[in-house]
């Protein structure tokens, strides 16, 4: 399993994560990940929001309260 810290040779297409508390692993190699909210792609090195119940990310803090009022009003 490679973490974000591991630099092997550039790899294009959608990557699949395990979210951790406060890191990720990268289980299949990828350039980015989508938004769970927005569906926009989030490039690896720029991934800063998901949540690890969920194992979903997010592109902006706005991406995070929005999961979170639609899980409320469930």
């Amino acid at each position: 399993m490679l973490n974000r810290y591991d630099r092997s040779s550039p790899v294009n297409g959608e990557a699949e994560i395990k979210y951790l508390d406060g890191d990720f692993r990268v289980v299949r190699p990828g350039a980015f990940v989508r938004c769970a909210v927005t569906g926009v792609p989030i490039p690896l090195e720029e991934l800063k929001y998901w949540n690890v119940e969920l194992q979903e990310p997010y592109a902006t803090p706005e991406a995070v309260l929005q999961r979170q009022q639609e899980r409320r009003a469930k």
